[in-house]
């Protein structure tokens, strides 16, 4: 499958460490969580790790539904309030993704889920989270004729932004009320 770059869009990054990655992940986590589920019931006995797993879901669907709950008021707050709801918007996403991790069986991923989701606890993912997303979003310009992450070539000479003042290129137009 050849990737063909359609006018206007740059072609996509290759990530070929992507799908190795995400197949030992479906792979080794299942396991690694299998394992410990035996080496908690070797310790304390099937019927307690069976209980153990039982509040623990009810523990997870508990938080999920209480931190959710908050970050959905604090996101209408942030939008009556007029403000950009970025922290909020993060906060529902973080929630989202360890509740969906409180959903699999086991103890492993449960525990990465309850840190998703506590408020205090949170700060620290939203930080990475945060981290990721500039990443991604954030044009890094290479010049040579390069092309930044996505976002068209850049050359020297055509890496500043137009405006006032600014040597950007001119667009005329008519304004239309």
């Amino acid at each position: 499958m050849s990737q063909t770059p359609t006018p206007g869009r740059a072609p996509r990054r290759r990530r070929p460490w992507l799908r190795p990655l995400l197949a030992a992940a479906f792979v080794v986590v299942p396991i690694a969580e299998i394992w410990f589920i035996l080496q908690v019931g070797q310790v304390v006995g099937p019927w307690w790790t069976i209980v153990l797993l039982v509040l623990d879901s009810m523990l997870g669907a508990w938080l999920i539904r209480r931190e959710g709950g908050r970050a959905w008021r604090a996101l209408r707050e942030a939008l009556q309030g007029g403000r950009m709801p970025a922290r909020e918007i993060a906060d529902g996403a973080l929630i989202l993704i360890g509740g969906t991790l409180m959903l699999s069986p086991g103890f492993l991923l449960d525990v990465v889920g309850i840190v998703l989701i506590l408020p205090f606890t949170r700060p620290l993912a939203r930080r990475l989270l945060t981290t990721v997303v500039e990443r991604r979003l954030v044009a890094v310009p290479t010049f040579g004729g390069g092309a930044g992450p996505g976002f068209g070539p850049m050359t020297p000479g055509h890496d500043r932004r137009p405006g006032p003042g600014g040597d950007g290129p001119v667009v005329q137009g008519d304004v239309v009320e």
